[in-house]
């Protein structure tokens, strides 16, 4: 298998890790405080990757590299998480996954801003006709209700974007586990420490569907998913390779209508399938 290759194989694996991170994070926050869920999630993948790194005695980044870790961990580690569980007590996980359409054309523009890649003009049409869609789906299933929702979400995928491009970029040096590894380490005493002031005076009041979606979060959105997106993403492109994100809303859906019980609508599955068009066309100009 050539190195293209296996960029494309682990990036796709983090794309089905990633699909159940807004379903599972909607049951969980059904019965956890969304900040509490934040930094508990981020302080369990934190403790499980200070003993993946102690274990292969891996050698610590370079001072250099600790502005980039700073960044990751602001973007895919506290931002995302953060703002997804927030959106969350406002719009249904059905919906917000349609936001997800939009994480392949800000991983492209950071992929551009921090990575040094440079697409085809064309491959902006393709992606900006496809945010538009996203954009005008969000308006027309109820942006003026939610609009707190909306917005969160929004924030949501321009951090994940950078988090996404920034992680790659380092993983050509430091490779994709440790990255995302040295990314929650260096987050876990201010995770630890937000965890201990925010958490609920009692544990046994969530359900155990909550206790699932947390648990996911905590291991495979936070920690498994991003050990194959990372490597994918350095070893196939920035560019290239996020566009394996517009999967996303078709596996989150499935999830959302299946484990959820949530409705999605035709107009849902035309906008996604409209958006992964789009994509489509971008990722043969990237």
């Amino acid at each position: 298998m050539n190195k293209a290759t296996s960029g494309w194989m682990s990036g796709l694996i983090g794309v089905v890790i990633f699909s159940g991170s807004l379903p599972a994070t909607r049951v969980a926050v059904m019965d956890f405080d969304p900040i509490f869920l934040t930094v508990a999630r981020a302080t369990i993948a934190g403790i499980l990757a200070f003993c993946l790194l102690f274990a292969f005695r891996e050698r610590r980044p370079a001072r250099g590299d600790l502005a980039s870790l700073a960044v990751i961990s602001l973007g895919v580690v506290v931002g995302f998480p953060l703002m997804t569980a927030l959106a969350l007590r406002h719009v249904t996980s059905a919906h917000s996954i349609v936001f997800i359409g939009l994480l392949p054309l800000a991983t492209a523009i950071f992929g551009v801003l921090r990575g040094g890649e440079r697409p085809r003009p064309t491959f902006w049409v393709f992606s900006g006709l496809g945010s538009a869609i996203v954009v005008g789906f969000a308006a027309r299933q109820g942006f003026s209700a939610s609009p707190i929702g909306d917005l969160l979400m929004l924030a949501a995928i321009v951090a994940c974007g950078l988090g996404y491009a920034e992680g790659a970029k380092l993983s050509r040096r430091l490779g994709g586990w440790q990255v995302i590894c040295w990314a929650l380490v260096l987050s876990l005493p201010v995770m630890t420490a937000l965890m201990l002031a925010t958490m609920p005076s009692s544990l046994a009041g969530p359900s155990a569907a909550s206790w699932l979606g947390f648990g996911y979060v905590s291991v495979f959105s936070m920690l498994i998913g991003f050990i194959f997106w990372y490597r994918g993403l350095a070893l196939g492109g920035i560019v290239a390779v996020g566009q394996l994100q517009l999967l996303q809303p078709f596996f989150g859906l499935a999830l959302a209508s299946t484990l959820l019980g949530e409705n999605v609508s035709w107009s849902m599955l035309a906008a996604t399938v409209a958006i992964v068009a789009c994509v489509a066309g971008a990722k043969k100009f990237a």
